[in-house]
């Protein structure tokens, strides 16, 4: 007529989680029942967290021989309630399995001149009541105050209460149980004619039991007493349906006297009624009754009563998929607790940014904290591991919690952004600058010499190399990938094609003014033409491959920076990055070297000496980008990549146009054609 005790070990597993008490004592009763118990609660524990610190068993026997004999074992289950660390005890046994515990508390207490009413949490199991005997009416169970205990779901009949209000016991009668207790309940003792009797020991029968502590005798429906009222109902139940059915066993009628036991099994199982409290009783299919465990909180009074009040219910049964629930507001706790949920840990838990670390031969539940490790965070107390921070965020100094990252580009907006903008832009108006000098004075002797159309490219090509370095400034987006360094790529090869085509000129023109040679029909802006369109066609061609199989794309990097999320352009093919950078250097080295062999020529043909400086600075520059731009990350990056590009173009510029401008504009005497001729 209990419902499955399983459901009950679960219940208490529950209860355990739900206030985070992983480290118990257990007070088990010494029979096959609690070896049971240990046996199944142990499973459950270390399936869900839970560690016993302890285990004590309680003897069966109530009577001992010798005072000794009752000291050793008190002490053998004792334990010193104020230096044990778990601040939960469960308790398993039989009613009386209590009043001996309490017994042998009170009296390894006063021993050890201990102080009983050191606050703990005490859960207890459905077999036990909260019973005290007369013996034991001095007792102050104090230690008890705010207990926890599991009992079978009861609820009380109607009239219950009244009825024992009334109830007088009448020993004429023979009633030994009720006079019994009576005497027991009152400590006194009815009227024996054999037996001379104090006055005031004289049981009167007019006691009232309400008058009676809760730990005497409680006048409520317990959930034991309210198991037996279900069973003599449900028995009532089953002889009426066998009786009014007419029901045959075989061909002989079952009659009173003839009925055994098994053959009520079968109504039994199929009966359904409610009770006078309003309550369904049926059975399962395993002929288990229907029905949960109530949770409740004993709240004990200065006057040594006490109340127990329902906080919770275990009910496996719930339509609605409740459980397990509690109401922890409404929970009394022992004083010393203040009214503040008790702890019972076996070390104080980890607080967020640590992570459980196992100590060396202890059980799982005791541990130390360590630190999370760098990148890692822990944002709940006790974790067992930390975890990482999503990609877009990254951990706090506390390594309690994660901040999100502040997105990063090289803007206009910042210092350095505005820098390499201004010196773009500075750049790209002195080009013009010389451009259009030199379209002005175009008829001048120095503008025609060493072929004014690759001057005029030249020119064009480092403004616009100027002008492409914005593309890397601002945040990337798909267009700007695409054709930023493809780009950059083909304008700078133009630029070194027209260098090393004026370089060639140079060779082929002095050549040319000696005597029958075959070099003069080379000497027309033919070849010149035909360098600069083949080198830069060739780029062009790395480009559009580059396009065509990888092209690059808007990226984020999460991961270089811890801090932020760098937006940047993923080039697609690296090796085609590199073979754009790698063709550009080919020509500027081939360039060097024409540039380097041919800078003794004559002044009057040779522009040799300015282009061997402006690729010397201009090789110097890209073969120092590669290292750098490889080893930084984000801006950075960019920034370097824009620096080389404004330094090599600048590079060109000066060395080549700036000696041109300073004799075109600031000595223009030396602009003729009798000062070209001169020899140094």
């Amino acid at each position: 007529m209990a419902p499955n005790e399983a459901h009950q070990y679960i219940g208490i597993i529950w209860l355990l989680r739900y206030f985070r008490w992983t480290w118990v004592g257990l007070f088990v009763v010494d029979d096959n029942s609690g070896e049971q118990f240990l046996q199944t609660l142990e499973s459950l524990f270390s399936q869900n967290g839970i560690c016993s610190a302890f285990t004590k068993r309680i003897p069966q026997q109530a009577h001992f021989d010798t005072f000794g004999d009752f000291f050793a074992t008190s002490s053998s289950i004792y334990v010193p309630f104020k230096s044990i660390k778990p601040s939960t005890f469960i308790m398993y046994g039989e009613s009386l399995t209590i009043s001996l515990f309490i017994t042998f508390i009170f009296v390894q207490d006063a021993l050890n001149q201990e102080n009983t009413v050191f606050g703990k949490v005490w859960i207890m199991t459905t077999q036990i009541d909260f019973i005290l005997t007369g013996l034991q009416r001095g007792f102050d169970y104090q230690l008890f105050q705010g207990s926890i205990s599991f009992t079978v779901h009861s609820k009380e009949p109607l009239g219950f209460t009244e009825y024992l209000w009334v109830t007088k016991p009448d020993w004429t009668q023979g009633n030994g149980f009720l006079k019994n207790f009576w005497e027991q309940a009152f400590d006194c003792l009815f009227p024996d004619p054999k037996l001379p009797m104090n006055v005031n020991e004289t049981c009167t029968g007019e006691e009232r039991l309400e008058s009676l502590s809760a730990a005497l005798f409680d006048v409520h429906m317990t959930g034991h007493s309210y198991s037996i009222y279900n069973a003599v109902y449900a028995l009532a139940h089953a002889l009426h349906t066998m009786y009014s059915s007419g029901s045959k066993l075989g061909c002989n009628y079952i009659g009173p006297q003839s009925l055994q036991p098994w053959q009520l099994h079968p109504f039994l199982q199929g009966i359904s009624f409610n009770t006078s409290a309003n309550e369904a009783v049926s059975f399962n299919s395993k002929r288990e009754m229907r029905g949960g465990f109530d949770i409740l909180n004993m709240v004990i009074f200065p006057n040594k009563s006490f109340k127990n009040v329902k906080v919770g219910r275990v009910d496996p049964y719930d339509p609605e998929g409740n459980k397990f629930s509690i109401n922890k507001d409404i929970i009394v706790w022992h004083r010393y607790f203040n009214q503040v949920l008790p702890f019972s840990v076996c070390n104080d838990y980890c607080q967020p940014g640590h992570q459980k670390k196992k100590k060396e031969g202890e059980k799982f539940c005791c541990y130390d904290c360590a630190p999370c490790p760098e990148g890692k965070i822990s944002n709940q107390t006790d974790r067992d591991d930390c975890f990482q921070c999503p990609e877009d965020q990254y951990p706090s100094k506390n390594k309690n919690g994660c901040i999100p990252k502040t997105i990063h580009f090289l803007s206009y907006e910042e210092p350095l952004g505005t820098t390499l903008a201004s010196v773009a832009v500075s750049f790209s108006l002195s080009t013009a600058l010389v451009l259009g000098i030199f379209i002005k004075c175009k008829d001048t002797p120095i503008v025609k010499a060493n072929n004014q159309d690759l001057t005029y490219t030249l020119l064009v090509s480092l403004l616009l190399c100027f002008i492409s370095s914005l593309l890397f400034l601002g945040q990337p987006g798909k267009v700007t990938c695409l054709f930023r360094q493809p780009t950059f790529g083909i304008i700078f090869s133009i630029a070194v094609s027209c260098v090393l085509a004026k370089t060639i000129i140079v060779v082929v023109a002095f050549m040319a003014t000696k005597p029958a040679s075959s070099m003069r029909k080379w000497a027309g802006k033919t070849l010149s033409h035909s360098i600069v369109l083949c080198c830069s066609f060739i780029q062009v061609s790395i480009c559009t491959v580059w396009l065509a199989i990888s092209p690059p794309f808007p990226d984020l990097d999460m991961h270089s920076v811890s801090e932020e999320i760098i937006v940047q352009c993923n080039e697609g093919s690296v090796a085609m990055f590199y073979c754009v950078l790698g063709y550009m250097s080919l020509l500027a080295i081939t360039s060097f070297i024409v540039a380097f062999l041919a800078r003794k020529l004559p002044d009057a043909f040779n522009e040799a000496k300015f282009i061997t400086f402006s690729m010397l600075a201009f090789c110097s520059v890209w073969v120092s980008f590669v290292p750098t731009y490889v080893g930084t990350r984000g801006k950075a990056m960019v920034a370097v990549e824009v620096f080389s590009i404004l330094s090599s173009a600048a590079g060109v510029l000066c060395c080549i146009f700036l000696p041109k401008c300073y004799i075109i504009v600031l000595r223009p005497e030396l602009n003729s054609r009798e000062q070209l001729r001169k020899k140094n």
